[in-house]
């Protein structure tokens, strides 16, 4: 994720006008993941509002997965985490949380520490006490067999702490879709294979997860404004 400028935000709201500029400037939030007042800036294919911290870079749901995995204190000093496809502005405060190692891990960035193809996990079973998988499941065909494989090197007392973008009352998938353009229009981005519904944690439990929904309910009203988060869902599974 590119790091957000001065001059990008400047060049973001010139379009709007000095009034836009002023009101733009006058109500900043707040990121919980740098911890520092900022500008959100517009993000997204179908641009939304005040969706990337200009600090960090953090978007709406790191934000959320932040509040969700610090306030539940789900890390000691023994905890080994594997992070899968790991965000830049959350790295450094995942890493500092645990002692017991942190591993980053991706298929083609190669900026991660392992390549890794997660329906097929190069490590044995009860690897991990934690496992950090946001917003992947949905670019994976075999979804179903990366879950398997998570809940495998998962250890029995460890959390799987998974994130996928819940755009459908139902989820839908049609695996003849096979371009970017196709997927595109089927699935709001071009590298998604389905849309996900609010019935995709039954996908999850069929695993034989048993999963904690965490959404924004849990937070208070002026929290969700300040730090501006979306209808985002946490799950936070355990074997």
């Amino acid at each position: 994720m590119q790091r957000i400028t001065f001059r990008k935000i400047i060049k973001a709201i010139l379009p709007y006008g000095l009034v836009y500029a002023y009101r733009y400037f006058k109500n900043t939030n707040y990121c919980p993941v740098c911890n520092k007042r900022s500008f959100f800036t517009p993000f997204g294919i179908v641009p939304r509002q005040r969706a990337q911290c200009c600090v960090c870079g953090s978007l709406e749901r790191h934000r959320f997965l932040w509040l969700v995995i610090n306030r539940r204190n789900i890390f000691n000093s023994s905890t080994r985490v594997l992070h899968i496809a790991a965000e830049p502005c959350l790295q450094k405060k995942i890493s500092e949380k645990c002692r017991g190692g942190y591993l980053t891990a991706d298929l083609n960035n190669p900026n991660a520490m392992v390549e890794m193809d997660i329906t097929n996990i190069e490590y044995p079973d009860e690897s991990f006490d934690i496992i950090i998988c946001n917003h992947v499941l949905e670019h994976i065909v075999d979804d179903r067999k990366a879950i398997n494989e998570l809940k495998r090197v998962a250890k029995k007392n460890g959390t799987v702490v998974l994130m996928v973008p819940i755009i459908r009352e139902k989820t839908e998938e049609d695996f003849s879709i096979n371009t970017p353009e196709g997927r595109l229009k089927a699935y709001g981005q071009g590298d998604h294979v389905r849309a996900c519904g609010k019935d995709y944690v039954d996908r999850i439990r069929s695993s034989g997860f048993n999963v904690e929904i965490i959404n924004e309910t849990t937070l208070k009203p002026s929290e969700i404004k300040k730090y501006h988060l979306i209808n985002d869902e946490v799950f936070l599974c355990t074997k």
